[in-house]
């Protein structure tokens, strides 16, 4: 690649640290922990921490495939490499698409968070503005897009930290709340750990894993992270601290102030906790840093659909190729970035037309099936890496390997068997195959023609 066409290494650690932090903290956790919660009682805690741990496995057979060739654009470049192109292809495609469907569904939502302040506000108009300024920022420096969500991941911390600080002196304190006491007794009460049984926790797993969606975006972030032999280590090893810090630390404190049955199902059981401590524009707190989390969302699928469009067209030689994969003179993606925001623009035509989300809800829904499928190639890549070269000195190896790339496939697969339990979850699964089938033979009719 000459050196007009590479990209530019300004993402800093502190960036890539929040980045890292900010996919695994998403809408999931402040809207829909009581859903997660009423799934499966106080045992949605090991849950969380057994996903935690697989997601810190793919992680590092992530990292350890970026390290290894320090000039690849994104991890899809090691599923071409390791796997074929036509693996390739599929995937780069479908994390394109993924992330674009992600996109519109947020889009699309901070129209309704904004009508939380200014009812009378168009739908459309707040996702317009948004997307207009993200993609500006994105298109100005890749810097600029790591410190819109260094500030967005330290809004999400801090809304978390005040919910962990609130929920220990509620329990110290025995605080009394509309039903009852805080204190660890709730963790306990009411049914126990499992209280729905062994199959309400296994169906949680399907939701639980969705709200690790984004982890590996730093898989798209290595060619412009500084100093990334440093970086990018340190980032993937903090993994287990920060769910163990984040996620479970927040649903111990929500279901010791109050029992897991008892938490709102339908409303987020953050602005339950801080109505109670006196705290009277709890959801107005809440609603903003849903919107940042909205925000932060968007923010990802531009850089991300950017850096892909770039990655899937380099080399190619048709004028949409060639367009898609070249840099601008600050060396971002720009077309690729304009390309994807156009698409995402096609949510806020559509709030002309629908007045609520339920189809998006539903793209979405396939989006985030398609992740499993995406993760799961990425440890095939890393298999066929480990297998390709027996003779190398790896750098940053992966723990109980292989036994661990085999865990997290047989936990992917199990994922995407829990959804047959969902009528709504078993739609999106097969919507999800099908569109992997139309990827591989549209490539191979391709190829034929």
């Amino acid at each position: 690649m000459s050196t007009e066409n590479k990209f530019s290494r300004s993402l800093k650690s502190r960036h890539v640290q929040l980045i890292a932090l900010g996919g695994t903290i998403g809408t999931g956790l402040f809207l829909g922990a009581g859903k997660t919660i009423h799934l499966a009682g106080p045992s949605i805690v090991f849950a969380y921490l057994f996903t935690g741990i697989i997601c810190f496995l793919l992680m590092r057979a992530l990292g350890e495939l970026l390290l290894s060739d320090l000039d690849s654009h994104s991890f899809i470049d090691f599923i071409t490499k390791y796997l074929g192109k036509e693996a390739g292809f599929v995937t780069g495609w479908t994390y394109w698409a993924c992330w674009i469907t992600i996109a519109m569904a947020d889009v699309t939502a901070s129209g309704l968070y904004f009508k939380y302040w200014f009812p009378n506000v168009p739908q459309w108009l707040p996702g317009f503005i948004i997307l207009l300024i993200l993609l500006i920022m994105n298109l100005i420096t890749v810097g600029l897009f790591g410190e819109a969500e260094f500030w967005f991941a330290l809004i999400k911390i801090v809304a978390i930290c005040l919910l962990i600080i609130a929920g220990l002196v509620m329990v110290v304190f025995g605080f009394q709340t509309p039903v009852g006491y805080a204190g660890f007794h709730n963790l306990f009460s009411d049914g126990g750990i499992f209280p729905t049984g062994l199959r309400g926790f296994l169906s949680s797993f399907q939701m639980v894993t969705f709200g690790f969606i984004g982890i590996e975006l730093i898989g798209v972030t290595a060619s412009e992270t500084e100093n990334p032999k440093h970086v990018i280590p340190k980032a993937i090893n903090e993994i287990p601290i920060r769910v163990i810090l984040f996620y479970v630390g927040s649903l111990i404190a929500l279901m010791c102030i109050y029992p897991w049955n008892k938490i709102a199902e339908d409303q987020s059981p953050f602005v339950q906790v801080f109505q109670n401590i006196g705290i009277p524009a709890a959801a107005g707190i809440i609603n903003f840093v849903v919107l940042t989390a909205a925000a932060s969302a968007c923010n990802s699928s531009l850089f991300s659909t950017g850096r892909m469009l770039f990655s899937l067209n380099y080399r190619n030689k048709s004028k949409f190729a060639l367009k898609m994969s070249t840099l601008s003179r600050r060396q971002v993606p720009a077309n690729g970035l304009i390309f994807s925001s156009i698409v995402i623009g096609i949510a806020v035509l559509a709030n002309f037309i629908f007045s609520n989300t339920a189809l998006f809800t539903f793209i979405s829904s396939v989006a985030t099936t398609c992740f499993l499928f995406i993760w799961g190639m990425i440890i095939l890549a890393h298999l066929q890496y480990r297998r390709s070269n027996t003779e190398k000195s790896f750098q940053f190896k992966v723990p109980f390997y292989p036994w661990s790339d085999y865990l997290v496939l047989a936990f992917l697969f199990f994922v995407a068997g829990s959804m047959f339990l969902n009528t709504t979850s078993l739609w999106a699964l097969g919507v999800a195959v099908l569109w992997l089938l139309f990827l591989w033979v549209g490539r191979h009719l391709k190829k034929i023609i």
